[in-house]
């Protein structure tokens, strides 16, 4: 059954613009953030319309490039149809440096969601490294680790010299290029190593003018929130400069563009919720067709909105082009579940031939490959066009930033526009001219009575075939975590997972502290399971962690030691090595040898740091130090002492701007001290807990190490609480 929690007000949104009609469906403040106007609007469909495109914009760029994603690869290669002839390399990172060479001035700045371990092996190994390092001083990257726990970064938006900008779901990545062909035998659509991979198919919306400086000034607030700076994209452009590619020919003139966010709640913040509230507005209004591209149908809302409005319109039918399945063993088990619970609730309701979900099949003469659609598109009738970042799953409405752009058509110039797009995004899929699909849809009335008639050149749209019973998952927690309706941070997201909203306080605060001392636990319950059913506890029982760091017999506390001198250069977090030490020598010896290695780790990174200075620091770890560095430089022991106890960077990153920022060494050590030493005594005896446990994983040991758990996060949540009370006096 699906069932939602109820939606929170939406706020925190700019004031309604004057001059809208008064028939419009925009509503800045509920289902928009602006609503704008773009004298030029074009859609991209899929990599190699885009990348080139957007390539051609970079070229003509004079003062900025800035691009946010929720991925980005130096190795994409940005090209188009053909290889290009500007002179320049393909590779994305090759091609920004070669671009700022040619053109001094010109400031490239890159933000890149801080994303989580769960997507390391999809993403570039060590983005840092080949973004910031590999590259002129002009090409800036950024890590943006502005986000709940449980939340990304989503946006995909592109903004060049704050004249013209793209939106959609296309990230400057890897495996993101092809053609519209979708050719399964392509030789062109392979990766950086070479192997080919499945047909991509994605769109992206160009815009100019009001929308594009928008979409500007929602990548500026986004970029001064996450490396703390004041950049400034407005009165940069020069009279008659414009970057729109010369080769795009636009499809709406002087369109209405409605700019929807989603937005969760932060650093006291009220969420976002425009993308859901636009969502659940269109579909409302909706007549005779609504067609939609989407990776994932996972939004129970979603669901019953159109349940209820296809109901009241008998009429009404909605084609679903999304993927053949989902293929990750995370996806299968969270993404896929929510599909199938998704139509089946279309089909219960008696909507199941009114409604049809299918993916894009193509065939080459012996090469057949299904397609990947990763786009976000929404038509209704030939009114309302949407493309953006979000998809129609739950993390889309509430939990993940995303960004959506639609148009909104007001005359019949705009109206047959909106149909053309929609009529050639169906001609893609089925392999037949444009003008095919639109005469099709005209003589029968009906989008699903010409798409199943509709195949050619080895195309064609296939019904989906999940079945209408969703596999049991042995961890159900997975899938709420995969796709909350909030950050798993929040108070409203236990509610979420356990059904009943009231049972959180109106304050919801203290949820937070419960939630993150149950993820604490899932660690050690993970290490007992592994403990427990594998031959691991043979080569890691304490005796021999403690064999390993006293091999050197009286030298041992030296080599603990040296352990945390040595990994403190390479970021290695200090709470796993304090653990490991108290496992190995006991609570005791292990607090000292700790204490001793933490404070010499720190006081060798702090001088690392000033030995570096801040420039070269600034260039090897990014903006972001600027973060840092604003809470630092706040001389004196009770700021380094804060700092400590409210971790907004790693311990290493920390010890270099210290150093960097030339901090007085003795505030800083003893700030250091007092900040770490509560920690280091608690994890100590958690370590000497761990111990005992994996010796005797009796109920009477584990509850005393949750009990220290437990006191371990009340006590900083406490300190926490005191010292940002004594910062803010």
């Amino acid at each position: 059954m699906l069932t939602e929690a109820p939606p929170r007000p939406r706020t925190r949104a700019a004031p309604p613009r004057p001059g809208a009609p008064p028939s419009t469906l925009l509503k800045p403040g509920r289902n928009a953030w602006r609503v704008t106007t773009a004298p030029r609007v074009a859609v991209l469909s899929d990599g190699a319309a885009y990348f080139g495109a957007l390539r051609e914009a970079m070229l003509h760029a004079r003062h900025s490039i800035h691009v946010v994603g929720w991925d980005i690869d130096s190795r994409a290669r940005l090209v188009g149809e053909t290889p290009p002839a500007d002179g320049l390399p393909e590779e994305l990172g090759a091609f920004l440096s070669a671009l700022v060479e040619r053109r001094p001035g010109l400031s490239v700045k890159l933000l890149l969601w801080d994303y989580s371990m769960l997507y390391a092996l999809e993403r570039e190994l060590l983005p840092a490294l080949h973004l910031r390092w590999n590259v002129p001083e002009a090409v800036e990257l950024c890590l943006d680790n502005k986000t709940p726990f449980g939340a990304s970064h989503h946006q995909k938006i592109v903004v060049v010299d704050g004249l013209v900008a793209f939106s959609g779901g296309l990230d400057l990545t890897i495996r993101r290029w092809d053609r519209s062909a979708h050719d399964p035998s392509d030789p062109d659509r392979v990766d950086p190593a070479g192997k080919p991979y499945p047909p991509f198919h994605d769109v992206q919306m160009a815009v100019d003018g009001e929308a594009a400086a928008a979409l500007a000034e929602l990548v500026q607030a986004r970029w001064n929130r996450a490396c703390d700076e004041c950049l400034d994209l407005a009165g940069r452009a020069a009279p008659g400069h414009d970057p729109w590619p010369r080769s795009l020919e636009p499809e709406f003139r002087d369109a209405t563009i409605a700019i929807a966010r989603t937005e969760p709640a932060r650093d006291g913040d009220p969420e976002v919720r425009e993308v859901e509230a636009l969502f659940l507005d269109m579909i409302c209004s909706a007549e005779r067709m609504i067609y939609v591209e989407n990776q994932f149908l996972t939004c129970g809302r979603i669901a019953r909105a159109l349940i209820r409005r296809m109901k009241e319109r008998p009429a009404l039918e909605a084609l679903l082009v999304a993927p053949k399945t989902h293929h990750t063993w995370l996806e299968h088990r969270t993404m896929l579940a929510g599909r199938i619970r998704f139509m089946r609730a279309l089909r219960r309701a008696g909507l199941g031939k009114r409604a049809r979900l299918v993916f894009p099949h193509v065939e080459n003469g012996d090469a057949e490959s299904e397609v990947m659609v990763h786009s976000k598109v929404m038509v209704v009738d030939d009114r309302l066009l949407r493309i953006g970042s979000s998809n129609l799953c739950n993390r889309s409405m509430g939990t993940d930033t995303e960004c959506d752009l639609m148009v909104e058509a007001r005359d019949a110039g705009q109206r047959e526009a909106v149909a053309r797009i929609r009529d050639r995004l169906i001609a893609e899929h089925t392999g037949v001219p444009r003008e095919a699909v639109a005469a099709r849809i005209q003589a029968t009335g009906s989008i699903l009575q010409a798409v199943a008639s509709l195949s050619g050149g080895g195309k064609s749209l296939r019904d989906v075939q999940d079945g209408d019973a969703p596999a049991r998952s042995i961890l159900p927690m997975i899938e709420k975590a995969a796709d909350p309706r909030r950050p798993i941070e929040s108070g409203e997201f236990l509610a979420d997972y356990l059904g009943h909203p009231d049972v959180v306080p109106p304050s919801g605060r203290p949820w937070p502290l419960l939630a993150r001392t149950a993820i604490m636990l899932l660690p050690v319950v993970l290490l007992i399971l592994l403990w427990k059913m594998t031959p691991v506890a043979s080569y890691m029982t304490p005796e021999a962690m403690r064999n390993a760091l006293t091999a050197g017999g009286a030298w041992g506390p030296a080599v603990s030691v040296g352990l945390f001198l040595l990994l403190g250069f390479v970021a290695f977090p200090v709470n796993v090595l304090i653990l490991g030490t108290a496992a190995a020598f006991g609570t005791w010896p292990g607090l000292a040898y700790a204490a001793i290695g933490a404070m010499a780790s720190a006081a060798a990174t702090y001088w690392a740091g000033r030995k570096l200075g801040p420039n070269v620091l600034r260039r090897v770890l990014g903006p972001r130090i600027n973060r840092v560095s604003q809470s630092v430089n706040r001389n004196g022991i009770l700021a380094v002492t804060t700092i400590r106890l409210l971790p907004i960077a790693p311990f290493t990153l920390v010890n270099l701007v210290a150093g960097a920022m030339r901090i007085r060494f003795l505030d800083y050590m003893v700030g250091t001290a007092l900040g770490l030493m509560p920690g280091i005594a608690l994890l100590s005896l958690v370590g000497e807990g761990l111990s005992r446990i994996l010796e005797n994983p009796t109920p009477r040991n584990i509850g005393m190490l949750c009990l220290v758990l437990g006191a371990w996060a009340g006590i900083t949540w406490g300190l926490q609480k005191l010292f940002r009370r004594m910062r803010h006096e």
